[in-house]
């Protein structure tokens, strides 16, 4: 793949001022209270407005950091934000980009955590969801295609993604598919430009990629131990540090120190905690709001937040200067090439098994036609199509139709 000359120069001197933090709070806002549907939907709604709509990156240059961000530890889709804001804005941006895409799902679920405490269930929301899920999906599948378009520049890329498409599904760990992926790409690279000298270097850095965030926090063994902030907000930054996957190796992660060790709480408890980190916009990973507000109101809330996406700040701070420099080698660029159609492939696989669950029904089958009309056809934002679909199914739901 072609170096993209314009990356370095996003990188080093950034776009700032007022009027650029404005733009990033106001989308990143938006996108954090619209964006229904899990990581691979939150980054086609980037795409489809940092990409396609504001024209802020290539779509090369958005592949390669969906492709950093998965060789580090903590939630993609906020991750992308952060590195985005980066981009447009340097420091502040980083911040700013970030903490708009959390701060409305944080709202959102610290409300239903409230309701949660003081009623003792979960609203209804299954049923509310209805008609946004196939929309979810449509949106997903707008953006594999321009991504595919992107990242399939060569025969053995698209045989590399066929082979990471199989692989997952069969059960193999994603993290050993990236790593492979990568390999197989520069290894191919090396033996085309006879590059002896870098190959050394260059697997050692894409085999140590994934380790490089692996430290952990001595954890209490003991039958039972007392809560307190301190360790609540300790746990959760050893889990935004260590965590790689969806919200379901979120969920073993939890289940195995709050439930089994220090049982803060119990299993019922932990599984509402992650429908509702499902079930509404933004980070899938506030689930940890919803936690630390059972067990420890808003000051729980709030540790628990803070500790489970801090590392996603520093560890885009870390990779995002390191992009560019990967990039401008052949070898390494290419690593990142096979790295950017394996993770591509973790996408589709993801997209297939939440189609499963989301295309259920006639009505469901034309409502995902009719998004990919007005997504491809109407070029209609993404937010604004996916805000419809959750008003009409509320509608659906008063109704008592769904």
């Amino acid at each position: 793949m072609a170096e993209s000359p314009g990356f370095a120069s996003h990188q080093t001197h950034p776009p700032s001022g007022p009027s650029s933090l404005k733009e990033l709070t106001l989308l990143f806002l938006r996108l954090g209270a619209t964006a229904f549907g899990g990581p691979a939907a939150h980054i086609a709604m980037m795409d489809d407005e940092v990409v396609h709509r504001r024209r802020w990156l290539s779509r090369e240059q958005f592949l390669d950091l969906l492709g950093a961000t998965n060789l580090i530890p903590g939630p993609n889709s906020t991750e992308m934000a952060i590195h985005i804001g980066y981009l447009r804005a340097g420091w502040a941006g980083l911040l700013v980009a970030g903490t708009c895409f959390i701060l409305p799902a944080t709202v959102i679920v610290t409300t239903i955590a409230w309701a949660y405490v003081k009623f003792g269930s979960l609203p209804q929301t299954a049923g509310i969801l209805y008609a946004v899920k196939p929309i979810v999906i449509a949106v997903i599948l707008q953006a594999l295609w321009r991504f595919g378009r992107a990242a399939l520049k060569t025969k053995l890329l698209a045989v590399i993604g066929i082979i990471s498409v199989v692989s997952v599904s069969m059960g193999v760990n994603e993290l050993l598919v990236l790593f492979c992926a990568g390999v197989i790409a520069a290894v191919a690279r090396w033996i085309i430009a006879h590059w002896k000298g870098s190959i050394p270097s260059t697997l050692a850095l894409i085999g140590t990629a994934p380790l490089i965030s692996l430290p952990t926090f001595a954890t209490a063994t003991g039958t039972a131990v007392s809560l307190n902030l301190s360790l609540l907000f300790l746990f959760f930054l050893k889990v935004g540090s260590v965590l790689f996957g969806s919200g379901y190796v979120l969920l073993a992660f939890l289940r195995a120190d709050l439930v089994e060790r220090w049982h803060w709480m119990t299993e019922g408890q932990l599984l509402d905690a992650v429908a509702i980190g499902q079930m509404t916009p933004g980070p899938v990973f506030t689930t940890a709001t919803f936690v630390g507000y059972v067990l420890g109101g808003l000051p729980g809330a709030a540790v628990a937040t803070i500790g489970i996406f801090l590392p996603s700040f520093v560890f885009v701070a870390i990779s995002g200067r390191l992009v560019p420099h990967i990039r401008r080698s052949p070898t390494a660029g290419a690593a990142l090439d096979g790295v950017n159609i394996a993770s591509l492939a973790l996408m589709a696989v993801v997209t297939w098994q939440l189609g499963a669950a989301a295309v259920v029904d006639v009505t469901t089958i034309a409502l995902l036609s009719l998004s990919l009309v007005l997504l491809i056809r109407f070029r209609l934002n993404s937010a604004w199509l996916i805000l419809g679909g959750a008003l009409a199914s509320l509608a659906l739901f008063v109704l008592g139709r769904h």
